[in-house]
């Protein structure tokens, strides 16, 4: 399994993960919005965590920077 998640991406999808378990925790969503977001949320941080995401494989695309060197 190749990584397809650049660094920035992964601190974009950890952040906003921690964001809404932030906002989750304070009271400020609840409910249905919360279910949704807190799916969505694990998602980008499983994605964040492991540097790949299977959507952008399946549709081509790939934050890393280019490797010159080979």
């Amino acid at each position: 399994m190749d990584t397809n998640v650049g660094t920035i991406d992964r601190i974009l999808r950890i952040g906003s993960a921690l964001a809404v378990a932030a906002l989750y925790a304070g009271g400020v969503i609840s409910g249905t919005w919360a279910l949704v977001l807190g799916v969505v949320s694990g998602v980008l941080l499983l994605t964040g965590m492991v540097s790949f995401c299977p959507l952008y494989r399946l549709i081509g695309v790939s934050t890393c920077p280019v490797d010159t060197t080979a």
